[in-house]
């Protein structure tokens, strides 16, 4: 009888909601766990090292006041957890959603997959980290399936339940009533928590990319333009291509090969096909002296023709792809067999690259859930974490050549911040590609809003616009073939943007510094900068007639999914097929317009009409643009290159300009210079610039100076 007293005691325990006990693990970041979590986590696998010299640049806090009112529960094999919500909140995040931005309310399996059209989790990259408007974040570091109620379903028991409403008589009825909380639940034994404090929903985000290890820094060439080229090109087609851009007078500084440059692919033999590229090497070479790199599509698939087909057979998984083997990149032979393929054959000529295919889903062509794998780990835990080991593995096979790479994937997840790779995927809608990047920010991503072909000039110019102002400027062509010049009406636009990205290439590359430094993202919504000392706007002690009386607070009240900022200094408004006009929204303080200098507003809501030659964008009073002369190709390594200075608005300003080799790793080792640029009113009045001297020893491309005063001229 007492045997079965404590068993039924021990049960109640385990099935009791709990506490947790928070530990900081390193500036503003405090983890828990609760249960036995798995070995095998989403921030083991990305090998995450925390870059702590960014997280002390900000600010002390506390520990949020949220930490003492998250509870866990451990029963039936499984961790529920339960974190609470005030009315007003918002929440941000929660992976690379492409339908809405504020995702309090919606209902989440985050479970990586290939996009489809729903805002339910299965994503490219679900990574499981929110942000909420009150200054805090959370991540679940667990390489699991997870269901989020992100504030959906509400407890009995709930310190702040909804009231019972009568549907009949009541028209505030709803059918889905007001929770207090976020719940999740972990298939596991146990889970990790980390809890990341502000104050503002920056500093979070920040805090998480830097805990992951800062964004990646791309080599210069990465932030240039690049064309991948038609699935069955030779050699000599895309020898061909690359001298029509130059004969053109079209930027390109690499070129991306797809399937046809393999001789099997899905699956993969990894190996070159000797009919359409018979002397690799000499291939590469040659694009090389015409300033152009070579990137790869690729999946990790193994042919049975593939020479390292019968040494990975041991360490592959039960079930094909495509009846390709599956290589367990969790065991140490399977990452090295499968590396040292790339890296023999591939980095070893010259290629600076990868796209990585094909590692997020569908179902019903990747392995199933029963599938097993060498390492013991689970079908769902390799799901999880593929995209993640795809990158880590080839990212190293580069940084042991202390080579830089900017690359292309298809899945990734918690802890690939620092990964030099953008996400790219098949679903082609223009406005849910904006809006998949504004919400890349929140989750320690980069994501590509590409063009590949327009059923018409206006769609062509107004896609190119908005890949001008993202993290890859690609035209993804493999299918389609098209070239930027193939709408000769619009050619002379999209040559005006494709150098202006050109030109922009040293505010592109301090904006990524930025991010690798101190984990700020380069692409962010609009919520996340600080309005009034708040992340976000706090709208509880806002009356009706404060909305009515000014439209900017009655439009941050809710969703703002089609613009965002670009760097610290940008505002990008894109237009769409059809539009020849739209509102903006412009957060405090006085914004002109980027290409003419006039004022624009402050703090309100307006309406552009800027004809097809225009992507609206509009520059911070007192912001400094560094540009360079229009060019073809990026500068390569110690190569100088004159500088314009823009300046914009009436308030003086500062810039910390960053310098590097551009293609190395020497920047780890104390190889880097930040020179302060200043704009102030000298005695009469007048702005004038200056810039920091070069540091005696440190790099230092910078050659002639110019200034432009785009409001005062």
């Amino acid at each position: 009888m007492r045997k079965i007293t404590i068993l039924f005691f021990l049960l109640y325990v385990l099935n009791t909601q709990a506490q947790l006990t928070w530990q900081e693990v390193a500036p503003g970041i405090w983890k828990t766990q609760c249960g036995t979590p798995d070995d095998y986590t989403l921030l083991g696998v990305a090998n995450c090292k925390t870059n702590r010299e960014g997280l002390l640049k900000l600010p002390k806090v506390n520990i949020p006041s949220q930490a003492d009112k998250i509870l866990s529960t451990l029963t039936d094999g499984k961790v529920y957890l339960q974190l609470p919500l005030q009315r007003e909140e918002k929440l941000y995040g929660f992976g690379l959603q492409f339908k809405g931005v504020q995702q309090r309310g919606k209902i989440f399996e985050l479970h990586v997959d290939h996009y489809g059209g729903k805002d339910n989790g299965r994503t490219h990259a679900p990574v499981p980290f929110y942000v909420s408007s009150e200054g805090y974040g959370v991540l679940i570091n667990s390489a699991r399936y997870l269901t989020v109620y992100a504030g959906s379903g509400s407890r009995k028991d709930s310190p702040d339940a909804p009231v019972a409403k009568d549907r009949n008589t009541d028209k505030t009825w709803s059918s889905r009533p007001y929770s207090d909380a976020v719940s999740v639940m972990v298939p596991s034994k146990g889970v990790e928590i980390y809890l990341f404090a502000g104050p503002t929903m920056k500093d979070v985000v920040r805090r998480y990319n830097l805990m992951c290890g800062g964004g990646p820094l791309p080599p210069r060439w990465g932030l240039g333009f690049t064309q991948r080229t038609q699935r069955l090109f030779s050699a000599a087609d895309v020898i061909a291509e690359v001298d029509a851009f130059e004969e053109k007078g079209y930027p390109l500084d690499f070129v991306g090969l797809e399937p046809g440059w393999q001789s099997k692919a899905y699956p993969c033999t990894f190996e070159w096909d000797n009919g359409r590229y018979p002397d690799p090497k000499a291939f590469v070479n040659t694009l090389k002296s015409k300033h152009v790199r070579v990137n790869l599509w690729t999946n990790p698939y193994v042919s049975p023709d593939s020479k390292i087909y019968q040494s990975l057979y041991p360490w592959s998984a039960s079930h094909t792809v495509w009846c390709g083997i599956v290589p367990d990149f969790a065991t140490e032979q399977g990452r090295t067999i499968w590396g040292e393929k790339l890296d023999n054959e591939h980095l070893a000529i010259g290629v600076d690259g990868y796209k990585i295919d094909e590692i997020d889903g569908y179902d019903h062509y990747l392995w199933p859930d029963v599938a097993t794998f060498p390492s013991g780990k689970s079908a769902e835990q390799m799901r999880q974490t593929y995209g993640l080991w795809v990158q880590r593995i080839t990212t190293d096979l580069f940084h042991q050549r202390n080579q830089r790479t900017y690359g292309l994937v298809r899945g990734s997840n918690a802890g690939g911040t620092s990964f030099p790779y953008v996400i790219y995927n098949d679903y082609y809608s223009h406005q849910d590609f904006i809006t998949a990047l504004i919400n890349s920010g929140f989750c320690g991503v980069l994501w590509t809003p590409e063009v590949r072909n327009s059923k018409t000039a206006e769609e062509w110019v107004r896609r190119f616009q908005t890949v001008v102002f993202s993290p890859m400027a690609m035209i993804n062509a493999w299918s389609s073939g098209t070239k930027p010049w193939s709408y000769p009406e619009v050619a002379p636009i999209i040559k005006e943007y494709s150098m202006l990205r050109m030109r922009m290439l040293p505010y592109w590359y301090t904006t990524f510094a930025q991010y690798h430094f101190d984990g700020i993202p380069p692409f962010r919504a609009l919520c996340m900068e600080d309005i009034s000392g708040q992340s976000g706007i706090v709208t509880e002690n806002l009356n009706t007639n404060d909305l009515n009386d000014n439209p900017y607070l009655e439009r941050m009240t809710h969703e703002i999914k089609d613009e965002y900022l670009a760097g610290d200094a940008l505002l990008v408004a894109p237009l769409f097929v059809g539009e020849t006009e739209r509102e903006v929204v412009l957060p405090p303080g006085k914004w002109y317009d980027f290409y003419t200098g006039k004022y624009a507003g402050n703090s309100e809501v307006i309406k552009v009409r800027p004809g097809l030659e225009r992507i609206p964008v509009f520059v911070r009073d007192g912001a400094i643009i560094p540009m360079m002369e229009p060019r073809l190709h990026a500068p390569v390594a110690g190569e100088v290159v004159n500088i314009e200075f823009r300046h914009y608005g009436e308030s003086e300003g500062s810039l910390f300009l960053y310098d590097d080799d551009g293609e190395t790793y020497n920047y780890e080792k104390g190889e880097y210079s930040w020179r302060e640029v200043k704009v102030i009113r000298n005695k009469k009045g007048k702005l004038i610039g200056n810039i920091s001297k070069a540091e005696k020893g440190k790099p230092n491309t910078i050659g002639r100076i110019t200034w432009n005063f785009m409001t005062e001229r």
